[in-house]
């Protein structure tokens, strides 16, 4: 059965703090026993319960450096429990001068700010051709101020708090690196009052004259900021989003679809979406290449990581 799951919700440590790593660990124990802890870190305890024979498969959905320590962990215990890692992500977007303009902009602002940019694939950088990219950061940025920040709970707030000040913190450290070395920030922070410098009140913030020498275009932060850069064809573009360490999804914006499964085959990434981004589809495997991690959920292989094959030969005689 998969019903017999233990649950593990382990808080990421403020080194490697995005939204917290939540652990699901599927064991033979009686059927009707579901187990739900909750613990800080990754405890010996914890370790070993996932390194044991009881359990038959793992699966994470947090950051690398907890992801790394169960990968090396459970293998090195000698057994050989299942493992689903799916880790951090740097998710690109980029939009073709065949874009559909009005559709692009509309979209990537959703898919960078919704829920406040805590969404495992979430949009954290867009390249725009150079035909489209003034007119593109116009547009995204005008739609941006739109927002509204506040408690989640009024419903004409389309912006709530992250999760914790330290997350929060994250991203207003890579902003202020990415400022100090010559990036230009396009939100005035007086719309967003809310936005005190600290806290987990995190204004919205839009920023160009990046560059992949910045921690906002290399690492994930997990929260309402996005970098865009100019790109002048398809090949640096193709370059710019592969030189990130992860591979979680990547969006393409274009009305040429032979180029969108064209570019797709060379992206370094689990998913490829075409005019649309920040986005599950059931019936498709959710994986993820390099730092993501490994292992496949969703659809019918994500199924099937989760149950073991046995096969009956029966003769009569």
């Amino acid at each position: 059965t998969i019903a017999n799951n233990g649950v593990v919700t382990a808080s990421e440590p403020a080194v490697n703090f995005v939204p917290g790593s939540n652990v699901t660990i599927t064991t033979a124990d009686d059927p009707t026993n579901t187990r739900v802890n909750v613990t800080i870190g990754l405890s010996a305890g914890v370790l070993g319960t996932m390194a044991s024979q009881n359990a038959n498969a793992v699966a994470i959905t947090g950051g690398t450096i907890n992801g790394t320590t169960i990968g090396n962990s459970v293998p090195a215990a000698g057994t050989f429990t299942t493992l689903g890692l799916e880790l951090g992500g740097k998710d690109p977007a980029y939009v073709r001068a065949d874009a559909n303009f009005d559709h692009a902009v509309e979209n990537l602002v959703d898919g960078v700010f919704f829920n406040s940019g805590q969404s495992c694939c979430g949009i954290e950088r867009i390249y725009v051709h150079e035909s489209l990219y003034d007119r593109f950061v116009e547009g995204f940025v005008a739609l941006t101020k739109t927002y509204k920040m506040g408690n989640p709970l009024d419903e004409s707030v389309t912006l709530g708090p992250l999760a914790t000040a330290k997350g929060a913190d994250l991203v207003r450290a890579q902003v202020k690196e990415a400022l100090s070395k010559g990036a230009k920030a396009h939100i005035d922070t007086s719309l967003f009052p809310l936005d005190k410098g600290t806290g987990p009140y995190l204004m919205p913030q839009v920023l160009t004259n990046v560059d992949h020498s910045m921690s906002l275009m290399r690492e994930e932060n997990f929260g309402p900021v996005v970098g865009i850069m100019k790109v002048k064809d398809d090949a640096e573009a193709l370059k710019l989003m592969n030189d990130s360490p992860y591979g979680l999804t990547a969006a393409i914006w274009t009305q040429d679809e032979a180029a969108a499964q064209r570019l797709g085959r060379d992206i370094e990434t689990g998913t490829v979406f075409m005019n649309r981004c920040d986005y599950l589809d059931p019936a498709l495997a959710w994986t993820g290449v390099k730092d993501t991690g490994r292992g496949v959920s969703l659809s019918a292989i994500g199924y099937d990581t989760l149950t073991r094959v046995k096969s009956y030969h029966l003769r009569t005689i």
